[in-house]
């Protein structure tokens, strides 16, 4: 999958472990790792072994976000639980390394994720994050995933509780969405300095209200 600002390929651990274990060594300390199941890794070895043993099967299936102006891979993100009789899949394990964070790389990462879903068949487009943890909860709503509910005492994660937000996009929702997403990932969209002149959020937001219009004036 590739975009103007990225591109999106099955995570290979001879090719990505290193950029991508570097990579996140900038943001170390950060908190990067609180939410996932595994993780920090504090070398090159033990890391590359997680992607060997972690990232090469069909569910979940991983995915290295190559940033396209350096052609380094600076995050992961994945398909799992996925369900083609249900039409339905969850995109997880999104980890942004510094480099890709706040991008516009970050963002079309996303967009490619979704729109091959939806191009594939697929009707259910699903986001799980702790509850707790608030940057997820908000990117899902900039993303323009609607808030379901949430699951309490889901899973045990690192010793803790989890609860856990979900979040989905629908099929019905996606020709509105995917315009959303085309507006602001057009050049026009950003200043000299790269800049958003339009927000994601906005535009999202307006997509998800037109077609709960278009929806009521049908009844």
């Amino acid at each position: 999958m590739e975009g103007r600002f990225c591109r999106v390929v099955p995570l290979n651990p001879e090719l990505h472990a290193a950029s991508l274990y570097n990579s996140n060594q900038a943001g170390a300390g950060d908190g990067m790792w609180t939410y996932l199941p595994y993780g920090p890794f504090d070398t090159l070895d033990r890391y590359r072994a997680w992607t060997e043993q972690s990232c090469q099967g069909d569910d979940p299936l991983f995915y290295a976000i190559l940033h396209l102006a350096t052609g380094q891979a600076a995050g992961v993100a994945s398909y799992l639980r996925i369900s083609p009789e249900n039409g339905s899949l969850e995109v997880g394990h999104i980890q942004y390394s510094p480099a890709l964070q706040r991008t516009p790389a970050a963002t079309e990462a996303m967009y490619l994720m979704m729109q091959r879903a939806f191009t594939l068949g697929y009707r259910r487009y699903e986001w799980k994050c702790d509850a707790l943890n608030s940057p997820s909860r908000t990117a899902a709503q900039r993303l323009g995933f609607s808030f379901e509910g949430v699951f309490r005492q889901a899973t045990v994660v690192k010793g803790r509780n989890r609860d856990t937000a979900w979040y989905s996009v629908l099929d019905v929702e996606w020709r509105t969405l995917n315009k959303a997403f085309l507006r602001w990932l057009d050049p026009r969209n950003f200043d000299r300095r790269g800049r958003q002149v339009e927000r994601l959020s906005t535009l999202t937001h307006e997509a998800l209200a037109r077609k709960s219009e278009l929806d009521g004036s049908r009844r």
